[in-house]
């Protein structure tokens, strides 16, 4: 039998928000931010750790340096419930990453010290942890450069043993959304790109173009709208579904909490049609609060909005 419902490999790093920056920084200047946020971060993270607050069982695999931010969000992670037990800590010059993410009205900037994330290599993957469940997800394909060239034999692999699989992309830090990800969407169940980021690995600037495109190479296709909600193809046709009205007061992390939302009712065998409202009702849930999880460590507050 399985151990997990879900098992993840991917980057594992804090974010470090800043709020009320001017849109434009000076030189030698000294600007002063009116808030700050120190959250977990990166995108496999984040989904792994709001899954497992929402009752899926999951076990993540990732590398970390021996340092102090490392082992706050190794920390983090397993207080929300996931199984770290296969994250390598390793010593040595490079440390674990940290995201630097400065918000703007309806745009934000995003630093990355990649870190350890850069570090991470098929051998950092044990194949039976991560086949010992009964779905297997990655998230920022192209932030890999070690693992990357494997990526598609480690689908190949999930595959072989059974899993049902699903991706999330995320950005490509030097645009250009290389021919590789069609090698492993080959072996992809569920893919879960955002609007900009589908037009991208299409190479078109049309969504409708680019929708259609990708139609051809996943049994399902679900496409992130933002405020507009998401919209779903598979077997049985299309599905579109609004966004759920929340108070939101931060967009980071919000696509990797429609992914947890999305699988986590994927995994209970809920159609399309519910696995977009589940999706859409996490995304929504964690704008709520600062940074991808901070909503979700609540669990008072997670009772009241799911009413579980």
């Amino acid at each position: 039998m399985p151990h997990f419902d879900v098992s993840v490999a991917g980057e594992l790093n804090l974010d470090l928000i800043l709020y009320g920056l001017p849109p434009q920084l000076e030189p030698e200047r000294e600007v002063m931010a009116d808030g700050v946020a120190l959250t977990l971060g990166s995108s496999s993270a984040i989904f792994a750790h709001n899954l497992a607050v929402l009752g899926s069982k999951v076990g993540f695999i990732s590398r970390i340096g021996s340092d102090p931010l490392g082992e706050i969000a190794l920390t983090r992670l397993a207080a929300g419930g996931v199984d770290v037990s296969k994250v390598r800590r390793v010593a040595g010059p490079v440390t674990s990453g940290l995201t630097v993410i400065l918000p703007r009205a309806g745009s934000r900037n995003i630093l990355t010290y990649p870190g350890t994330m850069r570090e991470m290599c098929f051998e950092d993957m044990d194949l039976d942890y991560l086949a010992g469940a009964k779905h297997f997800h990655l998230s920022s394909f192209f932030l890999h450069p070690k693992l990357r060239p494997r990526i598609p034999e480690l689908f190949r692999v999930m595959k072989e043993h059974g899993l049902s699989t699903s991706l999330d992309t995320n950005d490509d830090p030097e645009d250009r959304w290389g021919e590789d990800l069609l090698a492993t969407l080959k072996f992809v169940d569920l893919f879960l790109p955002n609007d900009r980021e589908a037009k991208k690995i299409a190479r078109t600037d049309d969504l409708e173009a680019a929708i259609a495109w990708l139609k051809q190479r996943v049994p399902v296709l679900v496409v992130k709208l933002g405020a507009h909600g998401a919209i779903g193809f598979g077997p049985q046709g299309s599905v579109r579904c609004p966004a759920r009205i929340v108070d939101a007061v931060d967009p980071v992390g919000a696509g990797d909490s429609f992914d947890a939302g999305f699988i986590h009712a994927f995994m209970h065998g809920a159609d399309l049609a519910g696995c977009l409202e589940s999706g859409n009702a996490a995304g929504a849930f964690s704008t709520t609060r600062p940074g991808g999880t901070e909503a979700f460590r609540d669990r008072a507050y997670v009772t009241q909005y799911f009413g579980h």
